[in-house]
């Protein structure tokens, strides 16, 4: 999918190149919002995406306290800017039981995208939030995603 942020080059987007099978996590145990970003946040830790977690948290809580990240559909994006991020990194993360995320449509999460990005970069952030949403309007996709019971099926879908 190729995207263009008004006044930036053209740029192709491929969630397999910010995703890999190391940033992916199915079953999540968290049955909080809160447990849910922590959980995450550990994700991207353990794989060296972020060298602050103390530093990412902190992004992705104030982003959270301004409005709640999770969207429709039963998916929630929480993400953040931080200052200690040279480039945007993410993860995914699948629950097998519906959580409160506080989402617009008063519906539970399943689907669970986390991204944080440096401060001063704004294309990559908006492409990587457009794929993700287009990607996400298709209730057999989403299906797809929730029925998947591996990491590399889940990175299958994602590219497809």
């Amino acid at each position: 999918m190729t995207f263009q942020i008004p006044g930036s080059k053209l740029i192709a987007m491929n969630l397999k190149t910010v995703l890999t099978s190391e940033t992916i996590k199915l079953h999540l145990k968290g049955t909080t919002k809160d447990e849910i970003i922590n959980e995450l946040l550990d994700v991207l830790f353990a794989s060296h995406k972020i060298p602050d977690r103390q530093a990412a948290y902190n992004a992705v809580m104030e982003r959270e306290q301004k409005m709640s990240t999770g969207m429709k559909h039963g998916i929630a994006i929480p993400h953040g800017k931080s200052p200690t991020i040279t480039d945007l990194v993410a993860c995914i993360g699948i629950s097998d039981k519906p959580v409160d995320f506080e989402a617009l449509d008063h519906e539970p999460c399943r689907i669970f995208i986390m991204t944080l990005s440096p401060v001063e970069k704004t294309g990559p952030h908006l492409q990587f939030l457009a794929e993700i949403s287009l990607l996400f309007k298709s209730a057999e996709k989403r299906q797809e995603i929730l029925a998947t019971q591996t990491v590399e099926d889940l990175l299958r879908i994602l590219s497809t």
